[in-house]
């Protein structure tokens, strides 16, 4: 029988269980890409200006849905408006494609909508922005080839093409209920995330350095780790559903055999990646810290939800109630005096690149 596929999306519900409301640490990380959004646009718009540029094509990857779906996309445009006002001689039109794109779950809907009033808003700049939805994995060709000038993403690099084969063939939990096995394991089972990651990676570049014109440009942003061998980014709600397991509220059978397809990178090794890859210089590279202090535990709690809700409904069956529950256990081990709270919290971090694709 086949195995179903795994759903990847945010929680599409309305209210304070769904993604819309929940993705401030998201929104934060976008604004610490503007810096680089800028900059980027501005040296794109210098190299075209030789030739009297007539268009510049913008895409995201993993858009998702909600408040943030536009916010890169919009700093791009911007810039480009910027940089034109401030212009001293008249280039000319301008076309601005802006065209985003996530998995086929994700809600379109919105997107659309979100596009429409984006597009209606730019109509006086005298920009001619024209706007696209383009579903499908970024771990795939999307674009023609020599197509796009500038490429964004946020906080969905991290997510990869699958769960580490070797794990699930031979068995190996995200996380152990034996704490012998569970001190012992952990390099192993992040090890094999790493090597996917890696994979991954090196060919999300491949494809993108096939899509860019020469000279583009890619500006991105992952969550990730100081230190690959501490800190994971499925702690956070594998810690949880664990302790949910030890009370008998889900089936520990189901825990031991669910995988997130999910790995946090340090600085060095998506410096080492992109470099081996070769297909791009490297710009800068920035390191910010999560702070601590930006929500509160029920408020992270909830976040937690609604990026994760989808997958764990679709594997453990969960009613709303028992999804609940798991928000009330995780906002008790993220309060600081819990026996969690130092661990899941973490030294977390975004990890940011801007690259040129090399002529």
């Amino acid at each position: 029988m086949a195995t179903k596929q795994q759903r990847l999306c945010m929680n599409q519900a309305d209210g304070e269980a769904g993604y819309a409301l929940n993705s401030a640490v998201q929104s934060a990380a976008q604004s610490w890409m503007k810096p680089a959004i800028e900059e980027a646009v501005r040296g794109l718009l210098n190299m075209k200006s030789t030739d009297v540029p007539n268009s510049m094509v913008i895409a995201d990857l993993g858009c998702s849905a909600g408040p943030n779906a536009l916010a890169l996309v919009s700093t791009a445009v911007d810039a480009v408006l910027h940089h034109r006002q401030a212009a001293q001689h008249d280039q000319g039109p301008l076309e601005v494609r802006v065209l985003l794109n996530d998995l086929p779950d994700n809600d379109f809907n919105d997107v659309a909508k979100r596009l429409d009033s984006f597009q209606q808003s730019t109509q006086s700049s005298g920009l001619l922005l024209t706007t696209g939805i383009v579903p499908g994995s970024f771990y795939k060709r999307l674009f023609p080839n020599n197509f796009l000038d500038l490429i964004v993403s946020s906080n969905s690099l991290h997510w990869t093409s699958e769960v580490p084969k070797e794990l699930k063939s031979n068995m190996i939990p995200m996380y152990d209920e034996d704490e012998g096995l569970r001190r012992a394991r952990p390099p192993l089972v992040i090890q094999a995330y790493r090597e996917q990651f890696r994979k991954d990676f090196t060919l999300l570049l491949k494809l993108r350095a096939q899509e860019l014109v020469s000279g583009g440009r890619m500006v991105v942003s992952v969550m990730g780790t100081r230190d690959y061998l501490c800190i994971t980014p499925w702690d956070t709600i594998i810690i949880p559903l664990n302790d949910m397991a030890s009370r008998g509220l889900i089936s520990r059978e189901m825990l031991d055999c669910f995988y997130l397809p999910m790995y946090g990178p340090t600085d060095v090794e998506l410096r080492e990646i992109i470099q081996d890859e070769g297909s791009f210089e490297i710009n800068e590279m920035q390191v910010h810290q999560v702070v601590k202090s930006l929500t509160e535990p029920n408020e992270q709690a909830r976040a937690m939800r609604a990026v994760f809700e989808p997958m764990i409904v679709q594997h453990f069956g969960l009613s709303s109630d028992s999804m609940d529950e798991l928000v009330r256990t995780l906002e008790k081990q993220l309060t600081p005096g819990s026996p969690h709270h130092t661990y899941l919290v973490g030294d977390r971090v975004f990890v940011s690149a801007s690259l040129t694709r090399k002529f």
